[in-house]
Formats: C-alpha cells, structure tokens, sequence
C-alpha cells in the first residue's frame, strides 16, 4: 500500500485519484501508525519550507520517516516541497530540513545578466534527465511537467541528481539516492507524464 502523507501541505486528493487511475491502494495520513504499514511513500507539498516542517514536527512525523526511510528502506517519493523538505536546509526559511539527502534550496533570482525573470517560475517545462533511472528513464525524450516554485533544490552530491533544468539559475529538478526520490515538478498535474511517473516510483522500487 501506497501512503500518501497529510502534514497540511499539500495536494492530497489529486496525488491518489491519480494512483487510483493506476490500479494502486493508497491512503491519505498523518498517523505513524498507518505510515508504518505502507511499502512507499509519497510526501508532497506547497508552500513554505520552515510551515512543511514545523507541521511534521508537530504530528511528530519526523522519528517515524526517517526509521521508514533510513534503517527499513521504504522507497519514498517527495513531490515539490515535499522533495525540498528531503534537503538540509531552505534560504526560505531558518528550519532544519529532514537531510535525507545532502542538498539545500535556493531562491530564483529575479534577474540574471540584465534579464528579468518572474517569480514564481510557472508552467511546463521539459527534464533532461543526468543519469539512468527506473523514475525517469534518460531513453524515454521529451519528458514534459508542470512547475510552480519560487526556490529549486542544489544537490551537493552530483551522483544524487537525477535531471536537471534552468531558469534564472540551474536547478535540480529530480533526485535519487538509493530509495530516496524527489521531484520538484507535479506529476499529478503533468498528464501522461505524470502518471507514467507514479507508475515507475510503484512498480520499480
């Protein structure tokens, strides 16, 4: 079973309709109980870093992810802030991030060499994937999804990233560590893209 994570952050009901649309069982939750049962996980998110944490703290969520991701191996799957959340810390915010993976989270500077850039950065944007994945298959081109951020995630270890993409700076726009996967993009509003997405995060790992 697929459970979804409800920490008040995030796009729950689109996230399962769309595993529905795929055949799996999933669960919306905040209970470490029930998070305990499941063999993936999917943390996703919008808003802001420090409000993602403080609520995971406060349902006491934190203890119970990183036994299920760190010593069980739990494949887990961060969407949006979700994936940020994964990362050491935010320039969002003056919150520890869960440091599943060693990365940090950048603002998007709204100018770069006298261009100007709106932020958010919206809309569809292609990935170019940097490494072999079962999530993001680098033979599969053309890979479309939908983006709404304000800040992009800066792996600092370079064999975690998983496709990277531009806008007034380079992000990474997917990572994997092992078990551990997170995506800036939404698959959930990305279409046929998107469902493939969760079918290879359920069916691969």
């Amino acid at each position: 079973m697929t459970v979804i994570i409800d920490y008040q952050a995030g796009n729950l009901g689109s996230i399962q309709n769309m595993l529905k649309k795929l055949g799996e069982v999933s669960m919306i939750t905040s209970n470490p109980e029930e998070i305990n049962q499941a063999d993936h996980l999917i943390l996703p998110g919008v808003g802001a870093f420090d409000f993602g944490m403080q609520k995971l703290r406060e349902l006491n969520l934190v203890s119970s992810l990183r036994k299920k991701v760190l010593e069980e191996r739990i494949p887990i799957l961060g969407v949006c802030l979700g994936a940020q959340l994964f990362c050491n810390s935010s320039e969002e915010g003056i919150e520890s991030g869960l440091g599943l993976i060693n990365g940090v989270v950048r603002k998007f500077p709204t100018n770069l060499n006298g261009k100007k850039f709106s932020v958010p950065h919206m809309g569809w944007d292609y990935v170019r994937p940097k490494k072999e994945s079962k999530l993001l298959p680098a033979s599969e081109e053309g890979m479309r999804f939908y983006f709404v951020h304000s800040y992009g995630i800066t792996c600092l270890d370079q064999t975690d990233v998983l496709a990277e993409n531009k806008y007034s700076m380079t992000y990474h726009s997917a990572f994997e560590r092992d078990n551990i996967l997170g995506v800036q993009f939404h698959p959930e509003k990305s279409h046929r893209f998107g469902k493939q997405l969760y079918k290879n995060f359920i069916e691969n790992y």
